[in-house]
Parts: structure tokens; C-alpha cells; sequence
């Protein structure tokens, strides 16, 4: 068999599981090339790639040596991209250089008054420190912890505090209504601002649960509240009720049984719902009225830690959630600014920090998750930040591996980032000799994108057949510049 570049650009992009010769036989009629010029000189362009793969669009990256910055190749690396979930990793390099690997949020349980005899003589205030992690099983801990001090029942009103930041509806109106990815934003937040649906199906008719739920425990709510209606579409709607989150569902979309989660519009009412359920199962009256604290002061009861913050980012960037990204920006953004009035603000300061200290002067960021359509940034500074960082930095500590099996010897720790015809790919390649490598990716067809209805978007038709291909392009790159500078 002999080695062409046909053949190695038909492998790089099939997104094959094995490697190009895999299936070489063990003679061939002709001795197989072992000059590295001339196994590079095989080598596909990044430009018959880009052909090949035939997205429409704009295809934008770059590729630099990590330890010297040095730009090796790139294509249109200067046009401002639309970065979807790798803006995930700007923003742990700005919540870690403000806030440390060490941080962690605190939610707590706070007393205006003296505790006599099981009774406080105050208000008890449900403090949020933001925490974008916090749980109903949390919540049910840092219930029993109350009950272990001594609380059966308060005089004055049971509040939420949510000041530790500016508390934000949903983070892109773009999006359709019902998809958990676009989470509200407080200071108090639960269940990253989601509840569990449930139905099934019971003769003509369907039972529905709105739940809280976690790993043990699983309280309602009614905060958000369910209706099946007999219609085929939409298949969901949402109406503010003033008091609550009213969701209707077509009947005909929910066959036998299922669940889903569905974001919560009112997530500090939400988490007070459900602590004051956990704590009357423990025997502590809170009382009807949920009210509002203007200020987090008072005797600290019970207080609930998180994980260390470089625990959060690594979960966040694994399982790329949305809220966290928003809640680990406006916490920075609020240690360095004092307040921090909108998540746009928040963002734009970011952007700031971006350019002042990873000389990335291109990135306008409207969020910290990448979810809004107007966030850009260019692949040269997207490049320029991964260079800064390093590649035995802890960010690639916290970055997942991207598999590239067309070249074997290559390991590549990244974060992708995936909205309807766009894709994105940055992080780190080891290349096969052991020089370390520093890209970012941008696949963007923007038009195709901007004329979808909002009832296409949660799943646009040939969404997955273009995110495919993008995804076979980055690996087929990956694979050519592991072998070009890796020989």
C-alpha cells in the first residue's frame, strides 16, 4: 500500500476510530516512505481540509508554540468569532487570578435576634453567597444542622438575602424558554436553578410532579407549576404568573412517561420553598410569609461551604454548565469592582482583563458562559491567552481530553463549545516529539444561525450533521499540525 495525501485526508476527516494505516497489509510491493520531510510533504493542507469539510461559513484558527508564542499557522486569524463554551475557559483564568483555586462560596443561616429556649426572638435569614452548586441535600443538611442548635420556631419572618449579586432573569432572551442551559442568576441559588418534572401516564390522563429533586431528598414545589393541555404544538409554554412560573405542555408530546428539567425564574423563592419544607420536617416553623433582608447581618447559625473553587471550574468544564461560568464572572468581576450591576457589566470588565492582562484586545464578551450571540473573540488571542496560561498550567489541569485518533502519540486537553452552526475548539496539543502546541478553532456559519425561528433552536434541522463535521475538522487539524511540528 502506498501512503498518499488522498488517502491521509480521506482519514483525517472520517472521524474514524482507528488510524490511518490501520489496516495496512504487512508487505507492500514498494518500500513505505520513512523520510519526515517526505511523510509531511503527505501531509493534507489546512486548506484542503477546510474544503473538504464543506460547513459554509467562516472557518477561523491558530496554532502556536505554547512556550514561545510563535504563530505556526493560521487562517483568518484575526476575525472575531463567536467563542460558545470555550469563553468557559477566559473565565476560569479570570476567577482564578481574582478569586484562588482555594475559594469557596457560603451560604448561611443567619439569626437577628437571641435563640432563648428553642425560639428565636428575630428574624432567620437563608443568606446566599452565590453558590452555584448549592443542592436540596445540601439544604436538608444545613436544616438538621439548625435543628442540632436548638431552633423549633422564630418570632419574627423567615427572609432571603440575595445581595451577594445582581440577580439576572436569563442569561440570553434568545433562547426558547424552556431549555435548563439558561438559568436565572441570584445570589441564592439551588439545583443550578432547575426543577425536576415528571409524568406519567395513568389511563386517559397524566399525573405531574414539580420536584426539588436530588440524591435524597425530593420535596415539591410549587414555585413552578405544570398543566398538560390537548394540543401537538407548542410543546411547551410559559407564562409569569406574578407568584409563580406557569408551564403548559402538549399533551400529545409526552407519550408514556418521562422527565425533564426546567429552568426556575424565581430561584431565591425556590430554595426558600423547598429550605422551609426540609426544616418542618425536621420540626422548625418558619412561618407562611417568605420576605426580602436587606443586609446579611446577624448571628451566623449554620453555615454550608462548597468545594473548593478549582473543583467547581473542573466540573464546570466538563459538564459545561452555564450557571456556574455566569456565577464564577460576576464573582470575580465583584471582587474586583466592589458591585457589580448586570451580568453585562460583569462581562464587559472581563473583556477588559482580558485585553490589559492576556493581551486578548479583541474579546467583547456580553457573558462569562459564551451563550449569548454577540460574545467574540479572535483564535490569535484566543491563542495568546492558552500561551499566557501555559501548557502546565492549571488550566489544562481542569481541561478534558479531545480524542485525536488519526495520529497516535498526540494528547490534546481542550474545551469545546457548541451552539446551533457554531463550533469551537482551544486548548493544548503534546505532539508526538513532545513540543507543546497552543490553538484555538472557530467553525461559525453566523447567517444560517441568526435565520432560525426560535422554535428551531433547541434542535435545527441539520444542526447535528454540520456539528459533526466541524468536530471531524478539528481533529483532522489536530492531527495535521501533531504531525507537521511533532516529527
Amino acid at each position: 500500500m502506498t501512503l498518499t495525501r488522498r488517502a491521509m485526508m480521506a482519514g483525517l476527516l472520517a472521524g474514524a476510530a482507528q488510524p490511518v494505516l490501520a489496516n495496512a497489509p504487512a508487505t507492500s510491493p514498494r518500500p513505505l516512505a520513512r523520510d519526515p520531510e517526505l511523510r509531511k510533504a503527505l501531509i493534507p493542507s489546512a486548506g484542503d481540509l477546510v474544503d473538504a469539510a464543506n460547513l459554509g461559513g467562516r472557518v477561523s484558527f491558530a496554532v502556536a508554540d505554547a512556550g514561545t508564542g510563535e504563530i505556526l499557522e493560521s487562517r483568518a486569524p484575526l476575525l472575531p468569532q463567536p467563542p460558545a463554551s470555550t469563553a468557559k475557559a477566559l473565565t476560569t483564568l479570570y476567577g482564578l487570578d481574582a478569586l484562588g483555586p482555594d475559594f469557596r462560596f457560603a451560604t448561611r443561616l443567619v439569626a437577628t435576634g437571641p435563640l432563648v429556649d428553642g425560639r428565636l426572638e428575630g428574624d432567620l435569614i437563608l443568606a446566599g453567597g452565590g453558590d452555584p452548586t448549592l443542592d436540596t441535600d445540601a439544604l436538608g443538611d444545613m436544616a438538621a444542622a439548625l435543628k442540632e442548635a436548638g431552633l423549633r420556631e422564630i418570632t419574627g419572618t423567615f427572609r432571603i438575602w440575595t445581595g451577594a449579586l445582581p440577580e439576572v432573569r436569563e442569561v440570553d432572551a434568545e433562547q426558547p424558554d424552556h431549555v435548563a442551559y439558561n438559568p436565572s442568576i441570584s445570589g441564592l441559588n439551588l439545583n443550578f436553578n432547575r426543577v425536576y418534572f415528571g409524568w406519567e401516564r395513568t389511563k386517559d390522563t397524566y399525573e405531574v410532579s414539580i420536584e426539588a429533586r436530588d440524591a435524597r431528598f425530593r420535596p415539591g414545589v410549587s414555585v413552578a407549576q405544570m398543566e398538560v393541555v390537548d394540543r401537538r404544538t407548542p410543546v411547551y409554554t410559559y407564562t409569569d404568573t406574578g407568584d409563580a412560573d406557569a408551564w403548559t405542555v402538549a399533551r400529545g408530546a409526552l407519550g408514556g412517561g418521562g422527565a425533564r428539567w426546567l429552568p426556575v425564574r424565581r430561584p431565591a423563592l425556590y430554595a426558600a420553598e423547598v429550605f422551609r419544607t426540609l426544616a418542618r420536617s425536621h420540626g422548625i416553623q418558619l412561618g407562611q410569609e417568605t420576605g426580602r433582608a436587606q443586609s446579611d447581618e446577624g448571628e451566623v447559625l449554620v453555615e454550608h461551604l462548597s468545594a473548593p473553587l478549582s473543583d467547581i471550574l473542573r466540573d464546570m468544564m466538563e459538564y459545561s454548565t452555564n450557571l456556574t461560568a455566569e456565577i464564577v464572572g460576576l464573582t470575580a468581576s465583584r471582587r474586583r469592582m466592589g458591585e457589580v450591576p448586570t451580568l453585562a457589566a460583569s462581562a464587559g470588565h472581563m473583556s477588559g482583563w482580558l485585553g490589559e492582562t492576556m493581551l486578548a484586545r479583541s474579546a467583547a464578551f456580553e457573558d462569562h458562559s459564551g451563550l449569548g450571540d454577540d460574545s467574540r473573540i479572535s483564535a490569535a488571542d484566543m491563542v495568546k491567552a492558552m500561551v499566557k496560561a501555559g501548557p502546565d498550567s492549571r488550566l489544562r489541569d481542569l481541561m478534558k481530553p479531545f480524542p485525536v485518533e488519526a495520529m497516535p502519540g498526540v494528547e490534546v486537553a481542550a474545551k469545546t463549545g457548541t451552539l446551533n452552526f457554531v463550533s469551537a475548539l482551544t486548548g493544548f496539543e503534546t505532539a508526538p516529539n513532545g513540543r507543546e502546541l497552543a490553538f484555538a478553532i472557530f467553525c461559525a456559519d453566523v447567517p444560517r444561525r441568526d435565520a432560525l425561528a426560535p422554535s428551531q433552536r433547541e434542535r435545527p434541522e441539520g444542526g447535528r450533521y454540520w456539528i459533526g463535521r466541524s468536530r471531524n475538522l478539528q481533529r483532522a487539524l489536530l492531527a495535521r499540525w501533531g504531525g507537521l511540528y511533532g516529527a
